[in-house]
């Protein structure tokens, strides 16, 4: 194969995402998406927050928070202002990264409400001895360790705590059996794939929990970033199939002798704005590792060939 300068040039074509980047933000407000559900917005737009963290409330009277979001002041204030009258009775971590877990801290210390999660940054990974990357929020402990398949019972609402590793070893997605929602943090997002970071975010895991969520029957997703995803099963679908594809990419480029991340990168990602790039590389280095294991490709140090 001629050496490839963009992804058309492998002759893999992508499947269709149907991403939805229609999304209108109301920082500090409260707004109510559904019967029962209210989400209020974080001021923290960036490429990997889209527009920011969409922080939900469960409940009237007696409230769960779900992903507190980050450490800013007028964040914690409008969620405070938001709960003005109310009790919140229970704080729900999906992940802990920066975006998601900080704002536990000051939201407990306001309201007395115990955090529920997996577990610390990296808590998927550290009993296999694995040294997970620095990024995440390593303050954050949570109060009450919940795990797959537990449920968290509130005031007029229950949650199902659904384990879907991946994107952090540590990430949950919270069923909301009333009605048949799922929380789904940034395992599932429908504005944009999701960054898989390794060696805390793990491809292989991360397919595994994809296939875990096609075969729910949760009817609309609630991501933390952008907008409500309905016909959910479909929408996983077409992410299984698009990386998929990816890693057909992947299997191209090396074959066309492609070896370097950041040239891989350029080709496979050629059409993605440029500043994405670096986000891209980890993803691809998580799908390299992931074709490894699974003996598709063969890696010699830094270099690698078809398995075949």
């Amino acid at each position: 194969m001629t050496q490839p300068r963009k992804a058309a040039d492998l002759g893999i074509t992508l499947p269709l995402l149907p991403l939805n980047r229609e999304f209108t933000p109301r920082y500090g407000e409260v707004e109510e998406v559904a019967p029962g559900i209210r989400r209020v917005l974080a001021r923290n737009p960036n490429p990997f927050t889209f527009h920011g963290t969409g922080t939900y409330l469960i409940g009237r009277g007696k409230v769960a928070v779900v992903d507190p979001g980050p450490l800013l002041d007028e964040h914690v204030a409008a969620l405070l202002e938001a709960v003005a009258g109310e009790r919140v009775t229970h704080i729900l971590i999906t992940h802990t990264h920066g975006d998601h877990s900080p704002a536990a801290a000051p939201l407990k210390h306001a309201t007395g409400a115990p955090t529920f999660g997996f577990g610390p940054h990296g808590a998927g990974r550290l009993l296999e001895g694995v040294a997970v990357e620095e990024g995440g929020d390593r303050d954050f402990v949570p109060d009450v360790v919940v795990t797959d398949g537990d449920v968290i019972a509130g005031d007029g609402w229950e949650v199902e705590c659904v384990h879907t590793p991946g994107h952090t070893s540590n990430h949950l997605c919270f069923a909301y059996r009333e009605p048949s929602a799922l929380f789904c943090g940034d395992h599932v997002m429908g504005w944009s794939t999701t960054v898989i970071v390794p060696p805390d975010g793990d491809m292989a895991e991360y397919f595994a929990s994809l296939e875990k969520l096609r075969q729910r029957n949760d009817t609309i997703y609630y991501p933390t970033h952008g907008a409500p995803i309905e016909s959910p099963q479909a929408f996983v679908a077409a992410l299984i199939a698009h990386r998929h594809a990816r890693e057909r990419q992947i299997e191209a480029c090396i074959a066309a002798g492609l070896q370097g991340l950041a040239e891989m990168v350029q080709v496979i990602y050629s059409e993605v704005d440029p500043r994405l790039h670096p986000a891209a590389a980890m993803s691809v280095r998580a799908h390299l590792t992931h074709l490894v294991s699974a003996g598709r490709l063969r890696q010699d140090g830094s270099h690698y060939r078809l398995g075949n």
